[in-house]
């Protein structure tokens, strides 16, 4: 025998003797894995055979000989043209805050990746805000009885059975949970924001925020998915031939995959026509009683739903408010004779009566006031003392930021940040007077801040102190 080598004979116990055994257990586990697979197929098999239960989960409930892949895509032609707009706006209306400057002005500051495209809010042209807020909350309101009705013909959809019948279809069907819920999220949401029903399990601004990228992941999944068949239905039936469809001649669409097409369909009570005229005559009506509260002038009176359609008196302070002075707690007593404006900067701080603002060189500018509700004032104007003018007072002439602090008592938005383009702007102004006159109590006086295509809640009112820096 060699050193080190294993002398001859058998292998040793417990060498390839014990593969048998492996094997034997290998391929009694593999059989046993089978079986269950087996059994879980056939119990799937069972289950699929149970007849549905009564009511919407059986397809003879649905009976509308009008539902179909042609109208439902009539509908979601007009939601992925107007929602796509409704996001953007959404978001530029967000970005108007300039969260990206300070934390005070940041109502998600958790929002990580998702404020990608933050950018410096510009004050040019001075009525943007204006236009982006009226077009958001007015397209918004508009869309409701367009999408009640895109919900309404695909909700067979919605208690198909079973309703998960593998892994692929599961997905499918969270998906459209996702997409259902958030554009109900917020949709309502919304609505309730413009009425000013604060009724939310937190901020608005984040709820909103953080819904509407939900749903707009959810909406781009089922875009693409759905494209190819909605371009199909589109081109299946003249929209021309169907609007001069009478009732005795409305059929049912073929049938099709997706089972939208009743499998027992009832006798037509409405035309497509019909069904298209009554979304349409729904939205229009929206839009008037809507959009007068962007647009002002004589529309404002039409603002049917706009809370605040109120008449606001008579005079120069006769223009729309957000929330009172008495809403918010300033009382009197905080901007009477003992109310003083600090300035800070480089150098001591500059302590100045009312009296001492009036006493030095008054601008002007005309400018509107626009809130997050979609509401917004005309061209109201201003006078008082340029931000740029108090910067350079401060010793910040080359000012990149100011912290704009109110005697209101604690609460959202009693102080915000300004940029630098904000400042330098010769239309942003500490307005004293408006129209003429004092400003009111409701409308900030002693003092408050108006500047070009802001955010109505960043232009503070009962200005206490500003803060420059460089």
């Amino acid at each position: 025998m060699e050193r080190g080598g294993r002398p001859p004979g058998p292998a040793p116990a417990g060498g390839p003797r014990r593969r048998g055994p492996e094997r034997a257990r290998t391929r009694a586990g593999r059989e046993h894995a089978a079986a269950a697979t087996e059994r879980a197929r056939a119990g799937a098999r069972r289950i699929g055979q149970l007849p549905p239960p009564p009511g919407p989960f059986r397809p003879e409930f649905w009976r509308s000989p009008i539902r179909g892949p042609w109208l439902t895509s009539v509908f979601g032609l007009v939601l992925l043209i107007g929602i796509p707009l409704l996001f953007i706006t959404g978001l530029l209306s967000y970005a108007s805050y300039n969260p990206g400057l300070s934390p005070l002005n940041d109502e998600t500051p958790d929002k990580g990746v998702l404020g990608f495209y933050l950018f410096g809010w510009p004050t040019h042209p001075y009525w943007l805000y204006r236009l982006l807020q009226g077009v958001h909350v007015t397209l918004g309101v508009v869309l409701v009885p367009v999408l009640l009705a895109k919900l309404w013909s695909v909700i067979p959809k919605l208690f198909e059975w079973l309703p998960v019948r593998s892994v692929a279809h599961g997905l499918e069907r969270l998906s459209l949970l996702m997409l259902v819920g958030g554009v109900i999220f917020e949709f309502v949401t919304g609505i309730l924001n413009i009425q000013l029903y604060y009724v939310f399990p937190g901020s608005f601004y984040r709820l909103h925020f953080y819904g509407a990228w939900v749903f707009i992941a959810a909406f781009a999944v089922h875009v693409l998915l759905r494209l190819g068949r909605m371009t199909r239905a589109l081109r299946s039936r003249s929209l021309g031939a169907e609007l001069r469809t009478d009732l005795a001649h409305t059929v049912p669409e073929p049938p099709d995959p997706d089972g939208l097409v009743p499998a027992a369909p009832a006798p037509p009570t409405m035309t497509r026509r019909g069904a298209l005229g009554m979304v349409g005559a729904g939205s229009l009506l929206l839009l008037v009683v809507t959009a007068g509260q962007s647009i002002g002038g004589r529309l404002r009176a039409t603002a049917l739903l706009a809370p605040h359609d109120r008449d606001p008196g008579r005079g120069p302070s006769a223009f729309q408010i957000n929330k009172t002075a008495a809403a918010v707690g300033v009382t009197p007593a905080l901007v009477g004779p003992d109310w003083r404006l600090e300035i800070h900067g480089r150098g001591p701080a500059l302590v100045l009566t009312r009296d001492q603002l009036l006493a030095m060189p008054q601008h002007a500018a005309a400018l509107p006031i626009a809130c997050v509700e979609g509401w917004s004032t005309d061209d109201q104007h201003w006078s008082g003392l340029r931000l740029a003018d108090l910067a350079a007072l401060a010793g910040v002439s080359d000012a990149g930021s100011v912290l704009v602090e109110s005697v209101q008592p604690p609460g959202p938005f009693t102080r915000v940040v300004l940029r630098g383009n904000q400042i330098r702007d010769p239309r942003s102004l500490l307005a004293l007077r408006v129209n003429g006159a004092d400003l009111s109590l409701d409308h900030g006086y002693p003092a408050r801040v108006i500047v070009p295509a802001n955010p109505g809640v960043n232009n503070t009112k009962w200005v206490g102190r500003l803060t420059f820096r460089a």
